[in-house]
């Protein structure tokens, strides 16, 4: 694995230690959704640069809670704009690692393209070379990048899993470990299908890997328990993480603690109930009793 020097005890707390990672990266339309579960009503912007500010607080004002540190968080996952600015002074990644030692990740992809075969695939991403270049400079230790599930088509599935490994491969190049989140929608009508569908694509790509080729899965919590174990004990995958995916806080921590190996990497389950409005005790509480639950079904 080429991981640039300065990520090596990085690289091991993703490896060894005990925790969860947080998504913050929403970003796009999901962006509003989140300004609006935080308290925040549409007018109370005016374009999408205030938007992105205002949205910048709310992370902000997570990331920088006492009870948002190392302890309990392996990782967080940036949105491009959050990388963009700073957090205390610091550039986010850096305050991230050096205020917190959790490990920055970053949103890469550009978005889901139409429906097609079932799946949603990742747009092309276009700009991907410059973005690396700047994740880098920013000292980014990984990526994120999302595909999206809907039915149980073969074909389907495994053209995802086969773009999110072609792009994985020029992330790995960069020095960058790439977390690939084919992820499968809740409401497919065959979801237990589809995962089987997508285990077997995503050990068909694992075991082709080079020896020096790390990756991570971020997959959605399945419906048989422990269905992935073959991923969290295979060679070349660094962790497996699984999203919240609409389930609430207490489904998913249910279905997580039942997927030994398996730690939350959540986005709407980690923010739901924080408000704009509460006071900093009031928020801090909240934020630390959903942390540590999160962290509790982490470690099973």
């Amino acid at each position: 694995m080429k991981t640039l020097a300065h990520n090596e005890d990085q690289l091991q707390k993703m490896k060894s230690y005990p925790g969860f990672i947080a998504a913050l990266d929403q970003s796009g339309g999901s962006t509003r959704k989140a300004l609006l579960k935080y308290g925040i009503p549409d007018g109370a912007w005016k374009n999408d640069a205030e938007m992105f500010a205002l949205v910048h607080q709310m992370r902000a004002r997570i990331i920088t809670s006492p009870c948002f540190t190392g302890e309990r968080i392996l990782a967080a996952i940036l949105f491009v704009n959050t990388m963009d600015r700073e957090v205390d002074g610091q550039p986010t990644a850096d305050y991230l690692w050096n205020a917190k030692r959790i490990v920055p990740f970053l949103k890469v992809d550009q978005g889901l393209a139409e429906e097609q075969d079932g799946v949603q695939r990742m747009k092309p991403m276009t700009e991907l070379p410059v973005l690396l270049d700047r994740a880098k400079a920013r000292h980014i230790f990984g990526t994120k990048m999302r595909s999206v599930i809907k039915q149980a088509n073969p074909a389907g599935i495994a053209d995802i899993v086969n773009q999110q490994f072609a792009v994985a491969a020029q992330l790995t190049a960069a020095g960058l470990v790439p977390i690939i989140e084919p992820e499968v929608d809740i409401h497919c009508p065959e979801k237990a299908q589809a995962e089987v569908l997508l285990k077997a694509a995503l050990l068909e790509s694992l075991n082709k890997l080079p020896a020096e080729q790390w990756v991570m899965l971020k997959l959605t919590l399945p419906e048989q328990n422990d269905f992935y174990a073959e991923c969290v004990g295979h060679p070349r995958v660094l962790r497996v993480v699984a999203l919240s995916g609409g389930y609430s806080l207490q489904e998913a921590n249910d279905r997580l603690r039942r997927n030994h190996g398996v730690v939350a990497s959540f986005s709407r389950a980690l923010i739901d109930g924080l408000r704009a409005q509460q006071s900093p005790a009031e928020f801090n509480a909240l934020l630390d009793a959903t942390i540590q639950s999160i962290f509790e079904a982490s470690i099973t």
